[in-house]
């Protein structure tokens, strides 16, 4: 029988004002922490995290709306579980959209979203914007969730000769996202069609896209060096990696880790953020 362990570790970077949120639910309460099933009386554990946009007052708090109000909303929906996510995923918008009616100093406010269930069947997971969810497994990473800046756009260009790879990486353009949760319409979800089998010694790890200053190589051997150790070395070995490059246009960088042990075993990694 499988069970996990979480940890959460964020970094301002640059800034002066820290926009992530992030959030995980075991389905009893909020941030437990230490090894849990998978599941709890049926309900699955739940992580979410969002990168705010908006400035210092309106990205804290849609991005802090946006998780709690996924969450709530989760754990008062019944039915299968990819309708509670896109179900959850909504509540999270038309929570900013009424604040935004509320208060319209706050029009703009909006941020990114990835939320992911833990249950018996696997992972499954929603997301909108460009906070990538990573499965790390025996040693290599893979991009689970679509990419909903301009980056991936840029990327097809210059495999189509259209323009270098080195303009590509370099385009300002990159980091705009074409979907967000913004109280509106959103253009683009990524909704897991099938629950994804986890195993044993894997690492879900959502983030923020401040942890793309670190190349996926790297993140490969970080959390490769760390595994053992348990999802709080793993969390806390990434975020120190970000800051150590002292990029002077860091971004805010936050990281949940999520490790697969089996049951019964683990460390207390601390309270998800």
């Amino acid at each position: 029988m499988l069970a996990i362990e979480h940890a959460s570790r964020a970094t301002r970077g640059a800034r002066s004002y820290q926009e992530d949120t992030a959030l995980f639910w075991t389905g009893r309460e909020m941030g437990s922490p230490g090894p849990q099933e998978l599941s709890v009386n049926g309900s699955p554990a739940v992580a979410v995290l969002a990168d705010g946009m908006g400035g210092h007052a309106g990205g804290a708090l849609a991005s802090r709306m946006a998780c709690e109000s996924f969450v709530k909303a989760y754990a008062g929906k019944d039915g299968p579980n990819r309708d509670k996510l896109f179900e959850a995923l909504t509540a999270a918008n038309h929570a900013i959209a009424e604040t935004v009616v509320a208060n319209p100093m706050l029009a703009g406010m909006g941020s990114t979203l990835v939320g992911v269930t833990f249950g018996a069947e696997g992972i499954e997971w929603v997301s909108v914007g460009d906070s990538p969810l990573l499965l790390y497994r025996r040693g290599e990473i893979a991009l689970l969730n679509e990419d909903h800046s301009l980056a991936p756009e840029l990327d097809r260009l210059a495999a189509a000769g259209a323009m270098t790879e080195e303009d590509a990486r370099r385009d300002p353009r990159r980091h705009m996202l074409r979907s967000a949760v913004t109280g509106e319409d959103i253009d683009l979800i990524d909704l897991s069609r099938r629950p994804l089998k986890v195993e044993l010694g894997d690492y879900i790890i959502l983030a923020s896209d401040g942890l793309q200053t670190l190349e996926p190589a790297e993140i490969e051997r970080i959390i490769a060096a760390y595994a053992d150790d348990g999802a709080g070395a793993v969390a806390n070995a990434l975020i120190r990696a970000v800051e150590a490059l002292k990029d002077p246009h860091q971004d805010n960088a936050t990281v949940v880790a999520v490790r697969l042990l089996a049951q019964g075993d683990g460390r207390s990694a601390g309270p998800a953020a």
